[in-house]
């Protein structure tokens, strides 16, 4: 054999083992005192650990510290914490994270939070971030929490909705130790039954950003109006911008801040009759210091993306059961768009985008507003996984292709690509629907699939021009261990976290790429 390709043979024989074990999945021990009701969150690796926080009935809450090899390292009881919590939020930094959480004492409600280390320990003593005295029982959360791309501002808000006409805003923003940069309280006019304010968020300057919708609440998101209200730091009132949208029925509305740009993205399906057909996507940008929208524009799918976006065996329209689920800013200006779609079935009765998620909007028991419903940073699925006894009757979620759109800088579409999946599950969308991580310069979507009555994590990429490539099977599968990949999480450039359920008990993987 010749010099070279011998060397290069063994060279081969050398690298190949490596190439081969480049993924590896890391399980951890099923936690023997998760019951079924527990609920969980990723907090996400701090130094060398890998943290979780669990609930266990009402009072029992908890920080489960992993090593690198996913072996416990301790189980934290969190005894600082009241004995009910209305409601947590966890915010991630490199070396700690912050628990963030409300509480009712008599008749006031706390927003309290506290800095924790990669030991599950705390850095100090909880601080109160506001309070608000009420007459009643607080069953759902009052306050909301927002943070900044790059951590560093964290927004604290609350509507009170007792005038229907006239909603109270209150407004607290801080820096990234806990600092109280601002706290401001304005009124704005609504039109009951009407007006809807929704989809919140914070810029890393402290800029505030929310839209409110016009709508009749018969219509079944039929979107008539749209302004995007405003709150800048340092200013004591909310600006209000009209945004002029064409004879068409907003739906699904999504705002995403650009940090980069200083932009404010705003995208929403739309159909062009009240309750019709989905026909197309909407999107406007706005420069968060202008008083009118820098583009605004109208892309309407055509038969090919339609034919490709619809479900394979589908009776119903294409992108009907479509859901905006993120909003991507790119540095350039532009925005990639990600959609699924989503819908359940109970006996037989079809639930479409009018009613699959219900008003996301008045849900709420008391009149405190606190946003949408959907979209929420966190999960507690763990207690959905196993609530047969709660169900009156049979309900079968789906969740089938994916639909990715790229817009460049000025709104125009670049490409669209479609992720072509078929899930279902019965009482529980835990196991279907998809996570993403990015890794080598491309996005790449894990979600289960069934392959011989069996469940198996399967991946695919997208790079940057929209090519979808599917990736080999992941490797280390073993079969007693059903994935959520919707709730899955990326710790590092190479790294992921994401639950599963294993006999029935609840545990983690780590998943290496």
């Amino acid at each position: 054999m010749p010099m070279i390709p011998k060397c290069f043979f063994c060279l081969s024989i050398l690298i190949f083992p490596l190439l081969l074990n480049a993924q590896k999945i890391t399980y951890t021990e099923p936690d023997k005192d998760d019951i079924r009701s527990v609920d969980f969150d990723i907090i996400g690796k701090i130094g060398n650990n890998y943290l979780f926080y669990k609930k266990v009935h009402n009072n029992n809450y908890s920080i489960s510290v992993y090593d690198n090899n996913m072996q416990i390292v301790d189980k934290v009881k969190m005894d600082f914490l009241p004995d009910k919590l209305i409601n947590s939020d966890i915010i991630t930094n490199r070396d700690y994270f912050y628990f963030i959480y409300q509480y009712q004492k008599k008749n006031v409600v706390y927003c309290s939070a506290v800095r924790i280390n990669g030991q599950g320990k705390l850095m100090a003593d909880p601080v109160v971030l506001d309070t608000t005295t009420i007459n009643f029982f607080a069953s759902n959360k009052i306050y909301n929490v927002l943070y900044s791309e790059d951590k560093q501002r964290i927004g604290v808000y609350k509507i009170n909705s007792k005038d229907e006409s006239r909603y109270i805003f209150t407004s607290s923003v801080f820096d990234g130790s806990l600092n109280k940069l601002s706290k401001t309280e304005t009124a704005i006019s609504m039109r009951p039954n009407t007006d809807f304010l929704t989809e919140f968020a914070l810029d890393n300057d402290g800029w505030m950003a929310f839209v409110k919708e016009a709508g009749n609440t018969n219509g079944g998101g039929t979107i008539q109006e749209l302004s995007l209200l405003i709150k800048q730091p340092g200013v004591d009132t909310l600006a209000a911008y009209p945004i002029v949208i064409p004879n068409i029925y907003l739906d699904n509305i999504h705002v995403k801040v650009d940090n980069s740009n200083k932009h404010f993205v705003i995208v929403s399906f739309y159909s062009k009759q009240r309750r019709g057909n989905i026909d197309g996507l909407y999107s406007t940008l706005w420069k968060r210091n202008a008083d009118s929208a820098l583009v605004s524009k109208v892309f309407e799918f055509n038969d090919q993306l339609k034919s490709n976006a619809k479900s394979e065996g589908s009776t119903r329209a294409a992108f009907n059961d479509y859901f905006l689920q993120n909003i991507v800013v790119r540095k350039d200006g532009g925005f990639v768009a990600l959609s699924e779609s989503a819908y359940s079935s109970s006996r037989g009765i079809y639930n479409n985008r009018y009613d699959y998620y219900g008003s996301p909007y008045m849900n709420n028991s008391n009149y405190y507003l606190y946003g949408n419903s959907f979209g929420s940073s966190y999960y507690y699925p763990w207690m959905n996984s196993y609530g047969y006894n709660n169900y009156p009757q049979l309900t079968r979620y789906y969740a089938d292709n994916i639909a990715i759109m790229a817009f460049d800088s000025s709104a125009n579409m670049q490409w669209t690509s479609i992720i072509q999946k078929s899930q279902y599950d019965d009482n529980s969308d835990n196991f279907i629907g998809y996570g993403i991580y990015v890794s080598s310069g491309q996005v790449n979507f894990l979600f289960n699939q069934f392959a011989k009555r069996t469940l198996l994590l399967q991946s695919e990429a997208l790079d940057i021009t929209g090519k979808v490539k599917e990736a080999p099977t992941l490797k280390e599968l073993d079969r007693g261990y059903q994935f959520m990949p919707r709730y899955m999480k990326q710790v590092s450039s190479r790294e992921v976290l994401i639950p599963c359920q294993y006999r029935n008990y609840l545990c983690f993987a780590k998943i290496e790429f």
